[in-house]
């Protein structure tokens, strides 16, 4: 056994990111994950973003270690088919607007009837309650609502919405969390369990102690660039050779490494900078002396020297960059994969390091939608050849 999660199977209904990342997660840790896909198009996230030579890029690793079986869910036979399925199953996820799995007869009262000890996982924008519970939404408007992208950017500028789905990657690493805790029960009490999961509520941890200063302090931040109003100095340099670093001071002893390494003993000293509180308020002037030291020195040269000195600094790369970043190629953070379609793919590694298992990539998402269906129906539910071919048809 390499995985860590041999032997447990997972019902993946789910499309997009959020929830797939959930499943995604516990593929790589070695749990058996079986997607569903409607029949013909797949899922969306298959066409979602850069595209090559007609395979979605993001779909390789987002459903890696994931075997793909087409049944249209809106047919009465494959929701009675999957209601006798589930009963193989130790997790179900989904993320289809609330109350859609019960107008399909597939609610959570109906797979635990069938399964008492299934964990059903159920992703939402807003939850399965509340006034917002039935609108449609996406990680972006839980980027929006949350406040994190109101303190995102710079002053003078909109606010800020990430460049890449941070609240759905939030959300699916929750998600695996929680099935796990699930599991964890189930294994003690014999009892399933049905996880309401809001994409929001994932985010807002994000930004907890925003949440805090603003409830006892009545605290608002403003968007204030790459710079926190809780500490000082933490931003973004160039240097001479145009690259970038990032340096971060959050305690006093680093902090005063900063000021001896680009002013010595003089500038720890000096009043503007000696604690906290000083620097945040001297924050603009602390920035420009940090800029004029770094514009001075070649970046690698600048990491270098305050690295020794025991500043927390490094190498601020672009994505291109970051691939020969010697960390990263140190632990395999990047790793190689063949793939039948593109021939080999770079991606994420398993993240993180286990020091007795050893779970891995052991495909990249199947480019055929419902490639293993006739495989997996007749090994779970003994249909024959002619029953699968009809049970996975597209539907009207």
């Amino acid at each position: 056994m390499t995985g860590l999660l041999d032997g447990l199977r997972v019902l993946d209904l789910s499309t997009m990111i959020a929830a797939p990342t959930t499943a995604s997660l516990l593929a790589d840790y070695g749990a058996e994950v079986i997607k569903l896909e409607r029949p013909g198009s797949g899922d969306f996230v298959r066409k979602f973003g850069a595209q090559k030579q007609g395979q979605g890029l993001y779909w390789k690793s987002l459903s890696r270690n994931k075997q793909s079986v087409a049944l249209d869910l809106h047919r009465p036979d494959v929701q009675q088919t999957v209601r006798a399925w589930v009963r193989s199953f130790d997790v179900v996820i989904e993320n289809f607007r609330p109350g859609t799995l019960e107008k399909w007869n597939l609610g959570p009262e109906v797979l635990l009837a069938e399964n008492p000890r299934l964990v059903l996982l159920r992703v939402t924008a807003y939850g399965q309650n509340g006034p917002y519970r039935d609108r449609p939404g996406f990680g972006t408007l839980a980027e929006a609502m949350t406040g994190v992208a109101s303190v995102t950017g710079f002053a003078d500028k909109p606010p800020l919405l990430p460049a890449f789905p941070l609240a759905d990657v939030m959300a699916g690493y929750l998600g695996a969390a929680a099935v796990l805790a699930a599991l964890y029960r189930r294994d003690r009490t014999g009892a399933g369990e049905v996880i309401d999961l809001a994409i929001y509520e994932a985010l807002m941890k994000v930004i907890e102690l925003q949440v805090m200063e603003y409830d006892q302090n009545g605290t608002l931040h403003k968007r204030n660039g790459n710079q926190l109003e809780d500490t000082a100095p933490r931003g973004a340099y160039q240097c001479a050779d145009g690259k970038w670093i990032a340096l971060s001071a959050s305690t006093q002893p680093i902090a005063e490494r900063v000021l001896r390494a680009i002013g010595g003993e003089a500038l720890v000293q000096d009043p503007r900078f000696r604690t906290n509180l000083d620097r945040v308020a001297h924050a603009d002037e602390l920035d420009a002396r940090i800029a004029a030291w770094c514009s001075e020195r070649r970046r690698d040269a600048a990491v270098e020297e305050l690295s020794r000195l025991g500043c927390a600094v490094g190498p601020l790369e672009t994505v291109d960059s970051m691939f020969g970043n010697p960390q990263v190629v140190a632990r395999g953070s990047i790793v190689e994969v063949p793939d039948a379609d593109l021939g080999r793919i770079r991606m994420t590694n398993v993240f993180p390091r286990f020091e007795y298992a050893t779970p891995k990539i052991a495909a990249t998402g199947p480019a055929v939608v419902g490639a293993d269906t006739i495989s997996i129906l007749q090994r779970d539910l003994g249909l024959s050849l002619d029953e699968i071919r009809a049970l996975a048809s597209e539907g009207e």
